[in-house]
């Protein structure tokens, strides 16, 4: 009779078997691992999670900027991951591929650009009111013409109309200075306050008519305008720089507005396009007036 412990036959058996079940387990974690890595990345309907832009921040990673960007306001740690989606669903699924102007959208509380009893609708894709007829523009719009402008750490900007100041906020993440113009005065002085409250040293506001520009701060780098005007105003084309860009809504017939994007080259010379059709709130003051010369 052969004990079974002192085959060595049985025992090379038994240590293969031994073998096979461990690599077996292996596998069987690894793929365990592997599936639920490849669920981690996918959204509730199952389908693979956007793709982050080259060049952009998650929204809950800490954001590594220059001190001088630096915003300590507590605004600034509000709602962040709303802020996250609505950049991956509203922005970055619509093609706009800046990574500034994706981190500028990331980074600026939008909430706090709206009356209190709006707030809890900051981040859905759409214009809100901000009072006295004026409006705080569709966050995807607002990207759109900012990334239009192809602003740089560099740039000088100037905004008509300044509304609550979103605009301008989002801007200044960007550019280096930002000149913006209200010709409604109680919503230029609470942008000013609320500006100077975040920490946007860079932004500068001023009552008054947009029509006439910024013409001691000028020229500029880009120039936007968030109201709509039937033609584009003289002042501003001369305020533009040769080699800068300007993005704004020019009412048609029939109250058609479309985005025009004029850039001007280094001989001074416009080019024009229509880039999207849009409907903004009407600019007002002198643009209103009919020209020298009309019999309007």
């Amino acid at each position: 009779m052969t004990v079974e412990g002192r085959n060595p036959i049985r025992r090379r058996r038994r240590g293969q078997v031994l073998v096979f079940w461990l690599v077996v387990a292996a596998l069987s974690v690894g793929g365990f691992l592997g599936l639920f890595g490849g669920l981690a990345c996918r959204g509730r309907d199952g389908r693979p999670a956007p793709e982050q832009p080259r060049g952009a921040v998650e929204p809950n990673r800490e954001r590594r900027e220059p001190e001088a960007r630096r915003r300590d306001h507590p605004a600034f740690d509000e709602r962040v991951q709303e802020r996250g989606r609505m950049v991956a669903h509203q922005i970055a699924a619509r093609e706009i591929r800046d990574p500034n102007v994706l981190e500028a959208l990331r980074t600026v509380p939008r909430h706090v650009f709206m009356p209190a009893g709006l707030r809890a609708h900051a981040y859905e894709d759409g214009p809100l009111p901000i009072g006295h007829g004026q409006t705080i523009s569709q966050p995807y719009i607002v990207a759109f013409m900012t990334e239009a402008l192809q602003l740089d750490p560099n740039s000088v900007v100037l905004e008509i109309g300044t509304g609550s100041g979103y605009q301008a906020a989002v801007c200044a993440e960007i550019a280096k200075e930002v000149y913006t113009i209200e010709i409604v005065e109680p919503l230029a002085r609470s942008a000013a306050e609320l500006l100077t409250r975040l920490g946007y040293e860079n932004a500068h506001v001023q009552a008054g008519d947009g029509y006439f520009g910024w013409p001691e701060k000028g020229p500029f780098d880009a120039i936007i305008g968030t109201a709509a005007a039937g033609e584009i105003p003289p002042p501003l084309l001369e305020q533009l720089k040769p080699g800068g860009r300007m993005i704004l809504p020019v009412g048609g017939q029939f109250g058609l507005q479309h985005l025009i994007l004029l850039t001007k080259d280094e001989q001074g010379q416009f080019h024009r396009q229509n880039v999207l059709p849009v409907r903004f709130v009407p600019m007002t003051g002198r643009v209103q007036q009919p020209r020298e010369g009309s019999d309007k």
